[in-house]
Parts: C-alpha cells; structure tokens; sequence
C-alpha cells in the first residue's frame, strides 16, 4: 500500500448560471416547440428526475442564439476553457502544488470538440512547463471521470515522484437539439447539467510530502489501490451521441437500470474480492449520479442502506448529472464533509456509454 499514488486534491467548479428546474422547463419547452401532450410528458419528465437546480454555461437567454453546431462548438470551447482554467488553478494551490511540477494533464470532455485540445489552450497562462505530456480523451462519457482517475495512477505507479492532473469538463446543455421531441432528448434536457472539475495527483514518493499520514492541505488525499474497467458487449445503443450536422444527439435507452441490475453486482464483487474485500467493508461510496432509477438500481443491486449513497443522491438534487465531471463532484464533497476515517475502503462507480462500467478502490 505504501507505494501507491494518492489523491492531493480535487476541486469542483460550476458556471456561475444557476436556475431551478421549473425555470429550466419552461425555457426548454420554449426552445424546442413542445406542446400538448408531449408538452406534459416533458414537464412529468422534469418533475421525477430528482433534480432542483442545475447551472449552465450560459445565460439561459442565450440559449436562444444557438442555430447550429458552430455557434454551439464556438461556446463550449470559450466557456470550457475558461472552467477548466479556474478548476486547474484552484486544485494546484489547494495541493500546495507549483505548475511547473505537473508532469502530465489529462482532459476528459464529451459534449464539444476543440483542437487544439483544452489542456493545451490553458497550460501556458497556468504557469504548465512546455514539455507537459497531455492527453486528451474525448467519448467516455459518464464514465471518464472515474476512468481518469483510474489511468493517471497507472501512470503515477511508474512516476513515484510526479504530479500528475486529471481535467474534465462538460457542457451538456450546448447540446440540446432544438428540433428534437424524443423521449431521449426530453429526459436529457431534464437530467443534465454543466460544470468541471480537476484532480492532482501524486505519485507515491512525492504524495509522501504533500500530504503526510494521508493528509492534504484541503483534507483527506486517499490512495488509488486499483481500477478495473468492465465493457459490456452488444450495447452500444444503451447510451451515447448520434453525431451530425445539428450536432450532438443523445443516445439513451431505457434498458441502463436492467443492465445495472443484471451485471453490476457480479462486477463489483469480482473487483472487491480480488483485494480480499466485501461489499460490506466499503465504508464509503463514490457514485456517479446518472439519474434516480440508475440509482435506484445501483442501491438495490449492492443492497446499499442507511443513506450510503446520501451524497450522490444531493449532488443530482443540487447540480444535477453533469456526465464525466459528476462522479469527481462527489468524490470532493465525500472527502470534504464525510471525511472517511483513517484506513477505510472507498468505492468509485461510474456507467457511462459502451454501455460500460468503471471502477476505481480508494482507501483513506
């Protein structure tokens, strides 16, 4: 255990656009021509996702604006890089960590294109040294962010003595087809939020400094013990885009909480046992928020009780499910105001398209 990366801080960030979900309805209603019928299945959509506030990129006047894929492109690449930005800033200082020390950045997003990539549109004003590696990952969905996590310390496993920053970033709502009246696109339109987040990690020798006893200046800094990736094969219609000239159209299909409820468990119980360890010895939970009857789903299927996706279920009420960035949400407010005790095991889950499933083992 001793020569493992740690995390030394994590830090989220939300545009500063925050509306209640009733607000959010009635503009979607507007923007994309629904009425009668479908007009209430939107509004019964709206109203069980379990969602109160969601933050946007932009203004929710603007939204109007956006014709095509370009202006929206245009948009998600200003704005993106302007939260990564803040995000990067924020989690080095928080991890006593210089910016020329970071070794490697990855950038994980799905909902924009940019290229150059965003890491590389930042790191110059962030004091980032020219000889960074980067890596940006683009179409991992809900799932990169715990994948992030997973990959950065495969890599920091060989670096003892490096830095190294995970990045995600996400802007669903510069996504929403206009045009579009499917099912898929009303309960997008409900569920999805925007925001980032960043993650500085160390690898072992140089965790050893910045956080002492597993301790970081902005708290708890746990372990990465291990990841695993599990691909589901014959799914690739449960989630994802369709992508064409208006741009970015959601993939989602009903059968996610089936396939939670049929292939989870066994998953999970792999992972845990080949670390001599239980379901019940996970004393706390890190789970993607990928909507209430996912989530409904994942508690049934792991029988979690006694509130111990409690933090996961208030991040959908707060912010909604902001894909690849949600899961680090929630990893920041667990460490932040659970604070795990000493020595304890954590369980990282994310779904996301694939159809597939992440998992990352922290201990405290």
């Amino acid at each position: 255990m001793i020569n493992l990366p740690r995390i030394v801080s994590t830090e989220p960030v939300l545009p500063q656009h925050r509306y209640p979900q009733q607000q959010l309805t009635d503009a979607f209603a507007d923007f994309v021509g629904v009425q009668g019928l479908k007009q209430g299945l939107l509004r019964k959509v709206h109203g069980n996702a379990g969602v109160q506030y969601r933050h946007l990129a932009l203004p929710i006047e603007k939204y109007a604006d956006l014709h095509d894929f370009d202006t929206a492109n245009d948009a998600f690449i200003n704005e993106a890089t302007a939260l990564t930005d803040t995000a990067l800033r924020r989690a080095l200082e928080h991890a006593t960590v210089e910016p020329g020390e970071v070794e490697l950045i990855m950038t994980a997003t799905t909902t924009g294109l940019a290229v150059p990539s965003l890491e590389a549109r930042i790191a110059p004003a962030a004091g980032i040294r020219s000889d960074v590696k980067r890596l940006p990952v683009v179409g991992l969905g809900c799932v990169a962010g715990a994948a992030g996590v997973a990959r950065v310390a495969d890599y920091l496993l060989g670096h003892p003595d490096a830095v190294a920053v995970l990045l995600s970033v996400e802007l669903c709502s510069l996504t929403l087809q206009r045009a579009d009246t499917s099912t898929a696109n009303l309960i997008a339109s409900g569920l999805f939020g925007d925001g980032a987040a960043a993650v500085v990690m160390a690898g072992a020798r140089r965790a050893a400094e910045l956080a002492p006893g597993g301790l970081a200046p902005s708290g708890p800094a746990p372990r990465v013990v291990a990841g695993r990736s599990h691909l589901y094969p014959h799914t690739e219609r449960a989630m994802g885009w369709d992508v064409g000239a208006s741009g970015l159209r959601i993939v989602l299909g009903a059968e996610i909480p089936d396939l939670v409820r049929s292939e989870l468990r066994a998953d999970v119980d792999g992972f845990l046992g080949d670390h001599g360890l239980s379901v019940p010895e996970i004393d706390f939970w890190v789970c993607h928020p990928g909507g209430p009857k996912v989530l409904q789903a994942v508690e049934e299927t792991l029988d979690l009780r006694d509130g111990q996706l409690d933090v996961t279920w208030e991040s959908l009420t707060e912010i909604g499910n902001i894909s690849s960035a949600s899961v680090l949400h929630v990893l920041a407010d667990t460490l932040r105001h659970r604070t795990p005790r000493p020595g304890s095991y954590g369980l990282m889950l994310a779904l996301g398209p694939g159809f597939s499933l992440e998992m990352v083992l922290l201990q405290v």
